[in-house]
C-alpha cells in the first residue's frame, strides 16, 4: 500500500521566510505555484492540481488562511474547513509537493519569496490578471490559466447541500 507522508509536505503556517525558502529550495525545479482557498476539496480542484503539477517538477500550493478567506466575502460561515484541515487534505495528494499558507489578501509576497518558474490559476483567470505574474515573467517564467475540465465549485456544492 502506497501512503503519502503529508507531514513532510506541510510548511508550518507560522513559518518565517527563511524556513519557507529552505523548504522551497529542497524541491526540484522547475517549480509550479498555485494558490486558493480549497475549502471543500472536489474533483475540479484535484484535476486542476494534477494539470498544474504536470507543468514542472514540483508543485507548491499556497492556501489562504482562515482570516484571508473570511475577507473574501464568500459567506459568514466560510471557510467550512479550517486551515489545518485544508492544508492536510492538499498535502495528501500525490501531485502536491508542498503546502504553505498566507494571510494577506493575495499571495504576491509568497510568490516573490518562492520564485516559481510557472504560476498557475484556474480557467476563470486571464493570465494578465493573475497576481504575481509580473514577478514570474520578469524572471523568465510562464503564467498559465488552466481551463476547467469539470465545472465544480465549493460555493455550488454548499448551495446544493443547503438547498
Amino acid at each position: 500500500m502506497h501512503t503519502v507522508n503529508t507531514q513532510r509536505k506541510l510548511i508550518n503556517p507560522e513559518a518565517d521566510k527563511a524556513t519557507i525558502r529552505q523548504a522551497v529550495e529542497s524541491l526540484p525545479r522547475p517549480l509550479v505555484f498555485t494558490n486558493g482557498c480549497f475549502d471543500i476539496l472536489h474533483r475540479g480542484h484535484t484535476t486542476y492540481l494534477e494539470q498544474a503539477r504536470n507543468l514542472g517538477a514540483a508543485l507548491i500550493v499556497g492556501v489562504n488562511s482562515d482570516a484571508s478567506v473570511k475577507r473574501q466575502n464568500k459567506g459568514d460561515d466560510r471557510p467550512i474547513n479550517n486551515l489545518e484541515d485544508r492544508m492536510a487534505l492538499l498535502a495528501s495528494l500525490e501531485c502536491v509537493d508542498a503546502v504553505v499558507s498566507f494571510d494577506q489578501e493575495t499571495p504576491y509576497d509568497l510568490i516573490k519569496l518562492v520564485q516559481p518558474e510557472h504560476l498557475v490559476k484556474g480557467g476563470d483567470w486571464q493570465p494578465k490578471d493573475i497576481v504575481g505574474g509580473d514577478i514570474v515573467q520578469a524572471a523568465g517564467g510562464q503564467v498559465h490559466s488552466i481551463a476547467f475540465q469539470f465545472e465544480r465549485s465549493t460555493t455550488s456544492l454548499l448551495n446544493k447541500i443547503r438547498g
